[in-house]
């Protein structure tokens, strides 16, 4: 084991691993964070604990890591290389692992132009792929990024994210093969809606041996309403919403689309579970957490393992 992270011990475990998400509030209400994860509680194997998201200003990730993992739940904690210089990221690691956290997501980040401070600069001192390198190296190595030795090294079980739909589709498998090399101990995707296009990803992804090198869980969001399966089809780049799914959820009356959502989320689960290299799926419930119980239930995924 690389680390104590319930994560990691759910996937070597052989089980069908379940994550979710939250997002901080933009204020410092840690009320609004117990509202939110108490939906989570024995429903998800680790929750995602996103790192100022579209580039908005939120609590810190560190700060509700700590405050649902006193709830119970294993926080992933969230790293984006936008707002960090090196220095900076090896600090929150040691500190994060100190405090138990030991679970972490490694990411790009959202370019600020997105966000609610679109003046700001980007740091990139570092990308993703780097990040991976540099925890796998301050954990295995027990070093910095600089060489100098660390007298107590973070045991942190660490991930990376991946769109399987960016194009150049063919490229996509490449650059997973890269996060898996420089040191990816589970993959979680973008959402996924054409599972067709995504068995293809798996199956390149298999034939270059990384599923066994590294945990592929697949991302699911629940369609909410004609509206929203629209604006991710037509509006979010790198997602690949097929006309069927739009047309299912669209069709229906307003007050049965957010039900045929959930529908058809527990029938995407049901084929991801028996999908070749898939080691489970994240949960993006998208300010719909009090929904996660009654969709993995449906789904069939309760009770979550006791690792």
């Amino acid at each position: 084991m690389k680390s104590d992270s319930n994560l990691e011990k759910v996937l070597a475990g052989g089980h069908f691993a379940v994550t979710g998400e939250l997002g901080p509030p933009r204020g410092a209400n840690l009320e609004a964070v117990k509202e939110k994860a108490a939906h989570l509680v024995n429903m998800v194997d680790a929750v995602n604990v996103t790192d100022n998201q579209t580039a908005v200003v939120r609590m810190a990730s560190w700060a509700v890591s700590l405050t649902i993992k006193e709830m119970g739940l294993e926080p992933n904690y969230q790293m984006v290389c936008r707002d960090r210089n090196r220095l900076a990221m090896q600090s929150d690691i040691l500190g994060a692992a100190a405090l138990g956290i030991n679970t972490m997501l490694c990411l790009s980040g959202d370019h600020p132009s997105f966000g609610d401070h679109p003046q700001a600069a980007n740091v990139h001192d570092i990308d993703s792929i780097q990040q991976l390198a540099m925890i796998k190296g301050m954990r295995d190595d027990g070093r910095f990024l600089g060489g100098d030795e660390i007298d107590t090294p973070p045991r942190m079980f660490v991930g990376a994210a991946a769109n399987p739909f960016g194009d150049p589709f063919e490229l996509r498998v490449l650059r997973l093969g890269k996060k898996v090399a420089a040191g990816a101990d589970f993959i979680q995707t973008q959402c996924i809606y054409n599972l067709e296009r995504f068995a293809e990803y798996m199956r390149q992804a298999h034939d270059m041996g990384l599923t066994e090198k590294t945990k592929v869980l697949a991302g699911v969001t629940p369609l909410k309403s004609g509206g929203m399966a629209k604006y991710m089809a037509k509006r979010v780049p790198g997602m690949d919403v097929p006309d069927d799914v739009v047309k299912r959820i669209a069709s229906q009356p307003k007050e049965k689309q957010a039900e045929e959502g959930i529908k058809l989320l527990c029938e995407q689960i049901e084929q991801l579970k028996e999908m070749p290299g898939v080691a489970g799926i994240h949960l993006m419930a998208i300010e719909w957490e009090h929904k996660v119980p009654e969709i993995v239930e449906r789904a069939g995924l309760l009770p979550r393992p006791k690792a």
